[in-house]
């Protein structure tokens, strides 16, 4: 008889333990008694990273899945709204240079050719600017929903800024009084097998064995299952993406009513870049660097130029890279076990989502069917991993910014095989539908003309495809017009944040 699939057990708790153990428990009745048993071993001597704090606005779909109120969710998380992100300085061509990669997608889009009419008529306003209200949103600091828009509906599509400390927090108990996750805090000791090759049980320090029929291994870099246990390595990106350390620190606001940001902002620096995260209480401010380009003390130098002030930050290293295997026999990883290549986007707690959605839909029966829900794993997540390299390097590849680290991006030796032959179809139509063909691509098309034509990607004049460039006005005058309405009719994102955190939401 095939042994069924009863007890997953994971490894590992911060928002990617969590956030899992949510997902997996309310699909399928982990406080039930018929349910299936769901167990988080979590390590009082390990403390989170804590600087994951940006979303996609995938993670309102995923705290709604798990039953979560959206209203505890701002008052327990100190959460923003977050609406896209805007890169400062990365063209390097022009004085005070930035453009917006909204989550908004554009006016019209899949319906015409937006980029030649922009190209031909209109090339003195940013795309985004152009083809959708969001940037305008953001500048102006504006909510993307009113008071009484019920929780996790959206005027305009929005993710969230948060503080990842809490957050996990916030998970956990939610896991643990809703949700039926067993709880054991402790620290893992040794790994048993089975004959096969399986783990058996995992030893801990006060709670003896704890058997398992899958483990998740969320341990953070350190890997403790797939990548200690089994030795499954780092594809490393390096040779791709350089940076490798960062500089964090936390920064209050001048006064108690400053504005809050409705977006992240990274600014291009010598050698990284700077990212800028508003939440309701401070801002997340970091230095992403890399250390073959510049010195700790260099890269300090240029974080406390931004800050216009001298700082302490608290100092992070990472490998960037991910696994060969992500599901390797009945062990799998999700999180920073899995990989991590760099906060550019905000891509961490998105492939996180990802990652617990497919265990979930796709939870194997038995042990007889794993293997194969394992290659489709492996193969989504490979696939999905490269997708993200490809796209945060685009970022780079078009600064004109100077030095070695920005030249070094540019060097066509460091540039993946596939984004040389996108950028080349790209010289003559926009990047489309297909050039990212799955159901679930991490990037839509959308996002990469956005950045595309935020960075100056100056396509050829004509293109392959012949369009009415009328329509193209059409939508463009529809974008100006919801730009106009939703500036009149949305608060403030600090206004809407302070109703929220003393009022609520009404539930949908």
């Amino acid at each position: 008889m095939a042994h069924p699939i009863r007890h997953i057990v994971i490894v590992g708790g911060g928002s990617a333990g969590w956030l899992t153990a949510g997902v997996i428990a309310a699909d399928h009745r982990a406080h039930a008694p018929d349910g299936l048993r769901v167990t988080l071993i979590e390590s009082p001597d390990v403390a989170p990273i804590g600087v994951g704090e940006g979303t996609w606005p995938t993670m309102r779909d995923t705290l709604a899945r798990i039953g979560v109120s959206e209203t505890a969710f701002f008052r327990e998380c100190d959460a923003a709204f977050k609406q896209g992100s805007r890169f400062d300085g990365w063209r390097g061509s022009e004085h005070a240079d930035y453009y917006f990669h909204p989550f908004v997608l554009p006016r019209g889009y899949g319906e015409t050719d937006l980029v030649q009419p922009w190209q031909r008529e209109f090339s003195h306003v940013p795309f985004a600017d152009l083809v959708s209200f969001q940037p305008h949103l953001c500048v102006q600091g504006r909510a993307p929903k009113q008071a009484t828009t019920p929780e996790f509906a959206a005027v305009a599509n929005y993710g969230y800024h948060l503080d990842a400390g809490k957050f996990g927090v916030f998970l956990r108990k939610h896991c643990l009084e809703r949700l039926g996750v067993h709880y054991v805090p402790d620290h893992v000791t040794g790994i048993a097998s089975h004959e096969n090759g399986d783990i058996a049980a995992l030893q801990t320090r006060a709670h003896g064995a704890l058997a398992g029929d899958l483990f998740i291994d969320c341990t953070g870099m350190q890997s403790l299952l797939l990548g200690q246990h089994y030795g499954i390595g780092l594809v490393d990106q390096r040779h791709v993406l350089f940076n490798d350390s960062a500089l964090a620190v936390q920064v209050p606001y001048l006064n108690e009513d400053s504005p809050i940001a409705s977006q992240t902002t990274s600014t291009a620096q010598r050698a990284g870049w700077i990212w800028d995260i508003g939440l309701p209480t401070r801002r997340g401010i970091g230095h992403v660097y890399s250390s073959a380009h510049t010195s700790d003390d260099g890269a300090a130098a240029d974080l406390c130029a931004y800050l216009g002030t001298d700082a302490t930050p608290r100092k992070l290293t990472f490998q960037p890279g991910y696994r060969r295997t992500f599901w390797h026999r009945n062990c799998v990883a999700i999180g920073l076990s899995a990989g991590f290549i760099e906060p550019l986007e905000a891509s961490a707690l998105a492939l996180v989502e990802l990652s617990a959605a497919l265990v979930s839909d796709d939870l194997p029966a038995t042990r007889a069917t794993m293997d194969a829900v394992a290659r489709r794993f492996n193969d989504a997540f490979t696939y999905r991993w490269e997708r993200v390299i490809e796209f945060l390097k685009l970022h780079y590849v078009l600064s004109r910014r100077p030095g070695a680290y920005w030249d070094d991006h540019r060097d066509e030796r460091s540039i993946p095989v596939r984004l040389q032959e996108l950028l080349a179809l790209w010289r003559h139509r926009p990047p489309s539908r297909l050039d990212f063909h799955r159901i679930e691509e991490v990037f839509p098309s959308a996002s990469w003309q956005y950045v595309l034509y935020g960075m100056g990607f100056t396509p050829e004049p004509g293109g392959t495809r012949r369009t009415d460039p009328t329509v193209a006005a059409q939508y463009y005058r529809e974008a100006a017009d919801l730009t106009r309405r939703m500036l009149g009719a949305l608060p403030s994102n600090r206004a809407l944040i302070d109703h929220i955190r003393r009022h609520g939401l009404q539930k949908i």
